[in-house]
């Protein structure tokens, strides 16, 4: 079986510190996973080694079946924790580098989406409030055809009345033979849109299941599972 994304015995140190330690886990095609857990506990640097932005400091990480490199680049949509784009870029601007660079983006998409945010092709990056540059950076990630979409809190700094709208987004806009894993805090918030859960503890796995499953067991919602096992 081909998994979206295969770790095993993955390793991340920098320096001395170990951000993952010897992480097993698979992620299936055609899901929504949240990726869960506490502030440090490794879930940006998987994501990141996924997306070909890190080394692996030993193990292996699988994206489709291949190591992240050149071959991986068109199979992934990434999000990043934070603003990636140029401050002094516009919205046109960022549209015509998606476009020049991904051959999955779909522009008309991509247009559609910012005129429902109000985002207009003039306005600029530096312009902009935290969540407006986040709902574009969503909008240009989700524009993709991309077979794993990787998205690093995706809704960290958007007001809750627009949540709903970029959930909506997330849901609509990736095909059904995609695989979406999201890291958040937001748990409450993105729990109904999830088929399964992981959650990371100090780089290592401490739970990996169906959603449907973790409520079964636990007899309550996700939510409330994470606040018990990452209690304070």
């Amino acid at each position: 079986m081909t998994y979206a994304l295969e770790c095993e015995a993955l390793n991340k140190r920098y320096g001395t510190r170990s951000a993952l330690t010897n992480l097993t886990v698979h992620f299936e095609q055609g899901s929504i996973i949240g990726l869960l857990g506490p502030n440090g506990s490794g879930k940006t640097t998987l994501l990141k080694l996924a997306a070909g932005l890190l080394v692996p400091s030993g193990g292996s990480i699988r994206v489709v079946g291949h190591e992240p490199g050149v071959e991986t680049k068109g199979m992934v949509a990434y999000l990043p924790d934070r603003m990636a784009l140029p401050a002094y870029m516009r919205t046109a601007d960022v549209m015509d580098f998606y476009q020049d660079f991904f051959a999955d983006f779909d522009t008309e998409k991509a247009k559609s989406m910012l005129a429902d945010l109000g985002i207009g092709p003039k306005d600029k990056i530096g312009a902009m409030s935290k969540g407006t540059q986040e709902k574009l950076q969503l909008v240009l990630t989700m524009s993709r055809a991309a077979k794993l979409y990787l998205l690093d809190e995706p809704i960290g700094g958007v007001d809750p009345a627009a949540r709903e709208y970029i959930l909506n987004t997330i849901i609509r806009n990736y095909s059904e033979d995609a695989t979406l894993i999201l890291s958040t805090h937001l748990i409450e918030d993105i729990e109904k849109i999830l088929d399964d859960v992981v959650f990371l503890q100090n780089g290592q796995v401490s739970l990996a299941q169906s959603v449907d499953r973790v409520r079964e067991e636990y007899g309550k919602s996700v939510d409330a599972v994470f606040r018990e096992v990452f209690r304070c």
